[in-house]
This record gives structure tokens, C-alpha cells and sequence, in this order.
């Protein structure tokens, strides 16, 4: 994209090849998984990037070249890539908080990424590929299963027994919420606008369903939790469903938030939060560690990256388009 604007300014055409540094590597890129993320990228959401962009934050491939200082991997290695980029300096670096780091980045939003055949990616943000998995796999799970891992886990402190909803669950973030939370051992509600998501979202263990094109969800929740409500509530979706998804909460509940795809500004009645001393949680993909233990997940095949279509690299527009419309469950992926 050499301009921010809608899906068309995204041009299919030649690049100069990444130079990498002494302690980066290669990648030619084999799959590219699409994230809400790309949409807010390529619309103009980062002021000041640096023209033209690359996006993509999803990549698995084969290293083609590695810097002088790179020891640990070599050239024809399978492996898919942490986004986040942290300084390793800072006061929040040096607690492993690295999602928090005081120059946090993002491979694909803040510099060039895996809409591509090749990719400059620092070494220590790679990590192998098990043979018995698909690139298209590996690419669809670092980002979605990352933040919904820190979200579950992490922040919202997520227990045995507790009851979840998960709002806007046929995404990518979605699936992964969904899947990490039956694995904590909760029960989990969904919201997905049509039956036949909800249909794919009950075979991926889903215990309450939820058509919110049909009943209002707050008000069902209540209903089916003889009025208690529920002890999380996984909200990426914004302003759209914010109002709602407080009142599923709860006395005590805690509220856990990543993104707002419909609009940035969540209404909330002030006099719940306090009355019902309800907890309001911000989570931004995660920490290195937490990259290591969820991929771990992920290559135990204990988490399932869900890929819903693949389109070639020529059709980008095509698939932010897709993305865009909601017409997919699970992930897209770009193929070079």
C-alpha cells in the first residue's frame, strides 16, 4: 500500500528484497494468515507510517538467509514468527513483561510484513514448525492464540468451573478464546450471528449458544445463568456490544478486552462497575513466554488453529474484502 484508504489501495507488484541484519533472518514466506489488525492498518489507523507498507503480522515459511550473529537456526528451517517486537531494555522488559515494553511493535503494523515472498524478521522472534504441520497451520496460530492466551490466562485470570462468554466467536481471536478456555476447564458461552457458525462453534466444544441476530445476549446470559451472569466476558468487538457485555458480568466479574472492531468508545453505567465491583481488563497479544507456551499448545495439536479459505497473495484485496463482510469462520491465509 503506498496510501491509507479502502481494500483497493492494496497493489500487487514488485518490492526490493529486505536486507536483514546481524541478528535477524530471512523468511520466504508461506503462508500469511489475516488479522482484524490488517484492515485497521491498511485504513489508516498508524499515523506517521512509513509509505509504502507491507502488512501481514502472521507468517510461517522457510528461513532463506540468517545474519553473522545467528547461531541457533539455519538456512531451510520451518518456522512461524512472534509478531511482537520489545526492546529487551526496558523497565517492562526486564519484569517479562514485554507486551508492555515502552517501544512495543508489531511485524505488519508498525514495519513491513508477510504480504510478501520474503520477510526480514529478528531470529529470536522465530521458532521451528513440526514437520507434521501445515505452513497454513503454523501461520494461522501466533497472534490469535497469543492474545487470547494472555487474555484467558493471564489477565482475566480464568478458573475451573467458571462460566465464559465469549463475544464475536467465529473469529480468529474467537476460536482460540474458545478453545483455551474448554482446556482451563470452563464452561463457555458464544455469540455468533448465525446458526450455522454456531453449529461449527458447538463441534469445537461450545456449551451455550447464542444467535445475537435473534435475542438481545446480555439478557440471555442472565436468563440462562439464573440471573448470576458470568464470571468473564472475552469482548473484542467494541462499541457495538460493550453496554451488553457489562451486564452479562457478575457481582465481581471480570470484563477482558483486545480490540474494537466496531468503534473505539464502550458505553458503560458507571454504577455497575462500582456497585458490582466489576473489573475492566486490557490485554495486548503477550509475552515472550507466554508466545512459548501456547505455540507449545499448538504443536501438541491441544489447540487447533482453524483455517477457513486460502487465497493467493495476488488476491490480498479479496481477502481483507472477505474479512471485512464477516463471511469466514476461523482464519484467512494469503498463500505466495
Amino acid at each position: 500500500m503506498h496510501e491509507p484508504g479502502d481494500p483497493d489501495v492494496l497493489q500487487y507488484e514488485d518490492a526490493p528484497d529486505p536486507e536483514i541484519g546481524a541478528d535477524d533472518a530471512l523468511v520466504r514466506v508461506e503462508a500469511c494468515a489475516l488479522n482484524h489488525l490488517d484492515l485497521f492498518v491498511r485504513a489508516g489507523a498508524i499515523p506517521g507510517l512509513e509509505m509504502p507498507h507491507i502488512p501481514g503480522s502472521d507468517m510461517a515459511g522457510r528461513i532463506e538467509d540468517i545474519g553473522a550473529n545467528v547461531d541457533e537456526l539455519q538456512t531451510g528451517d520451518r518456522v512461524a514468527v512472534n509478531p511482537s517486537l520489545s526492546c529487551g531494555d526496558c523497565e517492562y522488559c526486564r519484569m517479562g513483561e514485554d507486551s508492555l515494553c515502552a517501544s512495543f511493535a508489531i511485524i505488519g503494523e508498525h514495519i513491513d510484513g508477510g504480504y510478501a515472498e520474503l520477510v526480514n524478521v529478528p531470529a529470536r522472534n522465530l521458532v521451528r514448525i513440526p514437520d507434521d504441520f501445515s505452513f497454513e497451520e503454523a501461520a494461522a496460530a501466533p497472534l490469535t492464540f497469543v492474545t487470547a492466551w494472555r487474555m484467558l490466562i493471564t489477565r482475566a485470570r480464568l478458573r475451573v468451573g467458571e462460566d465464559i462468554l465469549i463475544l464475536g466467536a467465529s473469529g480468529g481471536v474467537g476460536t482460540a478464546a474458545l478453545q483455551i478456555a474448554k482446556l482451563a476447564g470452563a464452561r463457555v458461552f458464544v455469540t455468533a450471528g448465525s446458526d450455522e457458525k454456531l453449529q461449527k462453534l458447538e463441534e469445537l466444544g461450545a456449551d451455550e449458544l447464542i444467535n445475537y441476530n435473534e435475542v438481545d445476549f446480555s439478557k440471555d446470559v442472565y436468563k440462562r445463568t439464573g440471573k448470576r451472569g458470568v464470571d468473564v466476558v472475552v469482548e473484542n468487538v467494541g462499541e457495538a456490544t460493550f453496554k451488553g457485555s457489562v451486564r452479562a458480568l457478575r457481582k465481581g466479574g471480570r470484563l477482558v478486552t483486545c480490540g474494537a472492531t466496531t468503534g473505539p468508545k464502550g458505553e458503560i453505567d458507571l454504577r455497575l462497575l462500582f456497585w458490582n465491583q466489576l473489573e475492566l481488563i486490557g490485554s495486548t497479544m503477550g509475552t515472550r513466554a507466554e508466545f512459548d507456551t501456547v505455540m507449545d499448545l499448538v504443536w501438541q495439536r491441544k489447540l487447533t488453529p482453524i483455517v477457513h479459505k486460502t487465497f493467493p497473495l495476488s488476491e490480498a484485496q479479496a481477502a481483507q474484502e472477505t474479512m471485512r463482510d464477516g463471511d469466514f469462520f476461523g482464519k484467512l491465509v494469503l498463500v505466495p
